[in-house]
C-alpha cells in the first residue's frame, strides 16, 4: 500500500462545554463576598443559641416527606436515582425534611427544645428559568420540641434582627400568617378532609403565587387552570366562583398598619375582620389567636408593625406547614424584565411543621424553623451596593518563576520556604518564557514575584519584585530604556532573607488578616 493510500486517522469529535440548564459557576470573587455573607448570618443565629449541624446531599426517597416528592413519581420535583438494592434516594429538596429525620435518629441524645442552624445547597427537578435554579443554597435556623408559639416569635424576631445585621434594616418586613387560619377558610368553603387533601395544596400553591401573578394569575390557578407565557398550561383548582371569591377577598386583605396608634388596638381591629374568613371554623379561630399571640410578643421585645406584621397573602406551598407560616420580603423598589417597578420580593421563609419529626417517631414533635435563600439575598445586598459584599479583594498567592527548568529543585526550595512561614505562594509549572510568566502573576493578582536566574543562584541570591507597587510605578515611566534602568520596586537580597523581604513587601499593601 503506497503512503497515498494510507486512510488518514479520524479526527477525535471535539466537545462544546456546556452548562447544564439551571446551574451556575461562581468564581473567587463572588464565592468571598458570599462568604462574608454568610459568615454574618452565622452569628446572628448563635447569638439566639442555635447549633451548626450538616446533613448529606442524598437522603431515601421516601425520607424526604409525604409530599415531596409524589412516590409513584420519584423525579417530580427532585433527582433521584436507584441503589444497588433499588431502594430510591434523592439529592435533598430542602434542608428541613433532612434535619427532621436526623432529629427523630438522635431524639433521645439531643436537647429539647433543640436549635440548629444548617448552610447547604439544595435541589429542584424543575423548569429552570430567570432566577430559578436548579441547584441553590439554604441557610436554615429551626427549633425543633417547642410546641409553644413563643418559638415562633422569636423566629420572627431572629429574621428581623438578621437582615438588620446584613445592613437591610428599614427595607424589609416579616410577614406572618396561620396555615389554621387558611384551614379555617378551606372549611368555610367546602374543602375539609382528606378526600380533598390534593385540592387544598393545589389552592395553597395558587395563593403562593399572588405576589407573582398577581389576583387575576391565581384566580385561574383557582379555576380551571393557566397557561403561561411559554404557552405551559398549570391545572388548577377547579373551584367554582363562590369559593374563589371568598378566597381571593381573605387574601387580598389589606390594612394599613399606621390606622392605630394603640398596637394591641390596631390588631385586635385586624383580626376581628379574619373571623368572617373562618366563619364557625374552631381550627381557624384557633388559628387567629395564635397569631394574635405572636403580634403581642414581638411588639413586647419592641418589634413594630412595620417590621413583623400579621398578612394573610403569606400560604408557602408546602403541605407539611401546621401552623404560623412566615416571609421576610425587601420592600425596596427593583426593574422586572419587563421593565415595570416592582418590590424586590421575599428572601426568607418558613413556618411551623409539626407533624414532619412524627413521620418517624409514634409520639408528635412540635417543630418550626425558616430558610433563607442564599442566592437570592445576595443579589439584593449587591442591588442595594451592601459593604458587606464590597470588602477587598484578597491578594493572589506570590507567584516563584522558573527561569532554568533543569533547576526545577532549586525552585521548589524557595516556594516551600515561603508555604513553611504560611505565605501563600505557588511554582509557575507552564513552560512560558519570563515575559509571560510575569502577565500570569498579574493574571494571577500576585502581589509579589520572585525571580533568581543563574546568576542570582550562584550568588545565593534573589530578586523580590513588588509588583503592586511596580504597576504604580510603570505610570510614570515613558519608555522601555526607562523601565530596564529603572527597575521599580526591585530589590536583591539573599536566599536567607527571602521570607522576611516578602513579608515586607505584603505589610506594606494589606493587613495581616487579607493576607
Amino acid at each position: 500500500m503506497s503512503k497515498a493510500d494510507t486512510p488518514k486517522a479520524e479526527k477525535a469529535e471535539t466537545l462544546k462545554p456546556r452548562l447544564p440548564r439551571g446551574f451556575v459557576d461562581r468564581r473567587a470573587g463572588e464565592i468571598a463576598a458570599q462568604g462574608r455573607m454568610l459568615e454574618t448570618i452565622r452569628k446572628s443565629f448563635e447569638l439566639y443559641g442555635f447549633e451548626a449541624l450538616e446533613t448529606p446531599f442524598v437522603e431515601y426517597t421516601e425520607a424526604l416527606g409525604k409530599f415531596l416528592p409524589d412516590l409513584d413519581r420519584p423525579n417530580a420535583g427532585v433527582f433521584s436515582f436507584q441503589d444497588d438494592d433499588e431502594a430510591w434516594l434523592s439529592l435533598r429538596y430542602d434542608l428541613t425534611a433532612p434535619l427532621a429525620r436526623f432529629v427523630a435518629e438522635n431524639y433521645d441524645a439531643l436537647p429539647k427544645p433543640y436549635r440548629s442552624y444548617r448552610a447547604g445547597y439544595v435541589f429542584r427537578n424543575e423548569k429552570p428559568g430567570p432566577g430559578r435554579f436548579r441547584q441553590f443554597m439554604q441557610f436554615d435556623a429551626d427549633i425543633v420540641g417547642a410546641g409553644s408559639v413563643a418559638a415562633d416569635a422569636e423566629t420572627c424576631m431572629l429574621m428581623a434582627d438578621t437582615l438588620n445585621r446584613l445592613g437591610l434594616g428599614g427595607q424589609y418586613v416579616v410577614k406572618v400568617n396561620n396555615r389554621k387560619v387558611l384551614d379555617g377558610v378551606m372549611e368555610a368553603i367546602g374543602l375539609a378532609g382528606p378526600d380533598k387533601a390534593g385540592q387544598r395544596l393545589t389552592v395553597l400553591r395558587a395563593i403562593d403565587k399572588l405576589d407573582r401573578l398577581g389576583v387575576d394569575g391565581v384566580r385561574d390557578l383557582l379555576g380551571a387552570g393557566r397557561k403561561d407565557e411559554s404557552g405551559d398550561f398549570t391545572k388548577g383548582a377547579g373551584l367554582d366562583a363562590a369559593a374563589i371569591g371568598r378566597i381571593l377577598a381573605y387574601v387580598s386583605f389589606q390594612a394599613d398598619a399606621g390606622d392605630g396608634a394603640d398596637k394591641m388596638a390596631f390588631w385586635e381591629k385586624f383580626f376581628a375582620g379574619w373571623h368572617d374568613a373562618v366563619g364557625e371554623s374552631e381550627t381557624g379561630r384557633e388559628g387567629i389567636a395564635e397569631l394574635h399571640a405572636i403580634m403581642r410578643l414581638c411588639a413586647a421585645a419592641g418589634y413594630g408593625h412595620d417590621v413583623i406584621r400579621a398578612d394573610p397573602s403569606v400560604v408557602r406551598g408546602l403541605e407539611y406547614y401546621t401552623g404560623p407560616v412566615y416571609e421576610a420580603e425587601l420592600t425596596f423598589p427593583v426593574t422586572n424584565e419587563d421593565g415595570q417597578t416592582v418590590r424586590f420580593g421575599s428572601v426568607a421563609g418558613g413556618g411551623r411543621y409539626d407533624g414532619l419529626v412524627g413521620r418517624f417517631r409514634s409520639e408528635p414533635v412540635p417543630a418550626t424553623g425558616f430558610s433563607i435563600g442564599v442566592s437570592r439575598l445576595f443579589s439584593a445586598l449587591q442591588l442595594v451596593g451592601s459593604p458587606l459584599l464590597a470588602g477587598a479583594e484578597a491578594p493572589g498567592p506570590v507567584v516563584v518563576l522558573v527561569l532554568d527548568r533543569e533547576n526545577m529543585a532549586d525552585y521548589q526550595r524557595l516556594v516551600a520556604l515561603l508555604r513553611a512561614d504560611g505565605i501563600r505562594a505557588e511554582l509557575y509549572l507552564g513552560a512560558a518564557g519570563m515575559k509571560a510568566q510575569m502577565k500570569y502573576a498579574d493574571r494571577r493578582r500576585a502581589p509579589v514575584a520572585v525571580i533568581q536566574g543563574s546568576n542570582e543562584r550562584l550568588a545565593g541570591e534573589v530578586q523580590i519584585k513588588d509588583l503592586i507597587a511596580g504597576a504604580q510605578a510603570a505610570e510614570s515611566i515613558a519608555s522601555n530604556a526607562e523601565w530596564k534602568a529603572a527597575r521599580p520596586a526591585q530589590i536583591s537580597c539573599p536566599e536567607a532573607d527571602l521570607v522576611a523581604q516578602v513579608r515586607a513587601v505584603l505589610a506594606r499593601h494589606f493587613t495581616a488578616s487579607e493576607t
